[in-house]
């Protein structure tokens, strides 16, 4: 894939000094900082030492006292309290994370996690009558519930007083509850909009703690916020930044028994475990448990006390995430022809690709996959039950929630985010569906956003690196949405003592520049070996990764793209 490379290049000059200047920083990093709108020293600072003073008053939530003062008086009168999560880490670890608070202040509570092929996403009828068949009183739903219109209205003829906790968007009116912790609720106060399910729910538990006088009870609870905040690729800014710092600093420290298993298999080691370790290793383990299997396994595994047992859960889901990734590139293999037929054929500027047969457990992240691949909103279907369901994934710039909204019409149901969503439609609706999305996606999709860009922060000299440089760098995480790792461009770089081709399609080097020498990597670019041999001088868009050979961390560029230095002379 081609890429465009822009550059934050109009920045403020006079603030890029002045941070250099107070905070005693490179350039390079002033700069980072300013292309992150952190302009004044006292920001920086801020921004570097996340705080339990930069996390909000979890009462600023409406409806908060209301739904502190139910649960409080439920956990006191031993009233069951029924928790219905979701199948994804978000749902899972908010399910685990409500319930075993709730134990912990002496309640009564029991959940339910839908099964992605039987029930489908959401709050389901057989959850709710499960939950009446077993007493309780107190319907809780986390990561779900805020579209659940005809659900909630069965729940409170029932009987049941529904608490909904969720971040995703509202429909054009609210389900029938007695409380709405949503920050995207209308007219809700709450300052920080972008909270994933679990960090609703952890405003929850913290808000009780509050009221009991115990608020520190509830921070020991961030790792898992940390997990599904790092997962649901929420931004890391504002409150969620200080909420997955502090997380990981108890998932590094100190992870709970049903954690460590997990985290045993993934390899890595607490210590080290950070944000994007999340995404790409522990993440995939806990999902595959509700993509080939009962994704109740775990919520089981993150509430064991016995640290054998969720072993044991930890490793069926480690052998199913090998499973996983089976279907996910058989999936992927037969949906590449179809995608280059449309796109061939059509011009299209969004792809709907539909297989019968295809698992459900692997249609999301397929998805993901076609999106990187050909860099359109790409939705995927299978047939569950002689309904076309699937996943939808976008672009940067392409609201895949609103195209859906437009499209409620053809869709038996949908629901999620910006960038991501879920939908149903009947089989005989996809054609229609799909001409009306692509219509959409025409409409507001340009000829120049079929290239997708490189952001690049700052220009870096190889010989700005220094200890210093590192200290600072390191002060950037927790990396992730919304707070990418510093991306840097240099050039007039050189290759020295050759260049070796790793893996499939991949190259590592040893990169000079004015006499200053790093190893790199570049990442998918053995295609372009031939504009860095023979003392070619050129430009490259690179992270800067710490890499680790017979136990000794030595820093290392990760090249994501390479051009001839002629692209830019004058830069």
């Amino acid at each position: 894939m081609n890429y465009r490379w822009k550059f934050f290049s109009d920045y403020d000059v006079e603030a890029v000094q002045k941070l250099v200047k107070e905070l005693k920083i490179p350039k390079s990093l002033a700069v980072v900082l300013v292309s992150r709108k952190l302009t004044e020293p006292e920001d920086a600072v801020k921004f570097f030492n996340p705080s339990f003073d930069n996390i909000y008053d979890p009462f600023l939530f409406d409806d908060m006292e209301k739904a502190v003062a139910r649960i409080l008086d439920a956990i006191e009168n031993q009233e069951l309290i029924w928790v219905h999560g979701d199948y994804d880490v978000d749902g899972t670890a908010s399910t685990s994370m409500v319930c075993q608070f709730i134990k912990e202040m002496g309640g009564r509570v029991d959940y339910y996690i839908p099964d992605r092929f039987e029930d489908g996403y959401g709050l389901s009828r057989k959850s709710i009558d499960m939950a009446k068949e077993r007493g309780a009183t107190i319907m809780l739903t986390v990561d779900v519930g805020i579209t659940s219109y005809e659900q909630l209205s069965y729940s409170a003829r029932l009987g049941f007083d529904n608490i909904i906790c969720d971040h995703h968007e509202p429909g054009p009116s609210l389900p029938i509850s007695y409380a709405i912790l949503d920050p995207l609720k209308p007219g809700c106060k709450y300052p920080f909009k972008s909270l994933a399910a679990c960090g609703v729910a952890f405003k929850f538990i913290q808000a009780i703690a509050k009221r009991l006088n115990m608020e520190e009870k509830a921070f020991e609870y961030l790792d898992y916020v940390a997990l599904a905040s790092a997962a649901d690729m929420v931004p890391l800014v504002d409150e969620n930044r200080s909420l997955v710092y502090y997380g990981l600093k108890l998932l590094n420290s100190n992870p709970r028994a049903g954690l460590k298993g997990l985290i045993h298999c993934t390899g890595l080691k607490p210590g080290n475990i950070t944000a994007p370790n999340i995404v790409y290793a522990i993440a995939p383990l806990i999902n595959a448990a509700g993509r080939l299997g009962d994704a109740r396994r775990s919520v089981e595994m993150m509430m064991q006390e016995n640290e054998n047992a969720a072993f044991r859960i930890a490793q069926v889901l480690e052998d199913e995430n090998r499973k996983r990734r089976l279907f996910d590139q058989k999936t992927f293999e037969e949906a590449i022809p179809i995608a280059e037929g449309y796109i061939k054929e059509t011009e299209c500027r969004s792809l709907v690709i539909y297989g019968a047969k295809w698992h459900a457990g692997v249609i999301g992240i397929v998805a993901s996959r076609l999106v990187d691949k050909f860099n359109l909103p790409s939705v995927l279907l299978t047939n569950i039950d002689g309904h076309a369901k699937g996943s939808a994934r976008s672009i940067n710039e392409f609201d895949v929630h609103t195209a859906l909204k437009k499209c409620d019409d053809l869709l038996l149901e949908y629901g999620g985010h910006k960038h991501a969503a879920g939908l149903s439609l009947n089989v005989d609706k996809i054609d229609e569906f799909r001409r009306r999305f692509d219509a959409l996606a025409t409409e507001h999709i340009s000829q120049e956003m079929l290239t997708p860009d490189i952001n690049i922060d700052a220009e870096l000299q190889f010989n700005e690196l220094s200890p210093n440089f590192f200290s600072t760098l390191n002060k950037f995480a927790p990396f992730g949405f919304a707070n990418h790792k510093p991306m840097f461009y240099a050039k007039s770089v050189q290759s020295q003592n050759g260049i070796k081709i790793i893996g499939n399609n991949n190259i590592r080097f040893r990169a000079i520049q004015n006499n200053f020498v790093i190893d790199a990597i570049g990442i998918n670019l053995a295609h372009k070996i031939n504009l860095c041999t023979n003392g070619k001088k050129f430009s490259i868009v690179f992270n800067l990764e710490a890499s680790s050979y017979n136990g000794q961390k030595s820093p290392q560029l990760t090249i994501k793209d390479i051009r001839p230095d002629e692209d830019f002379i004058g830069r």
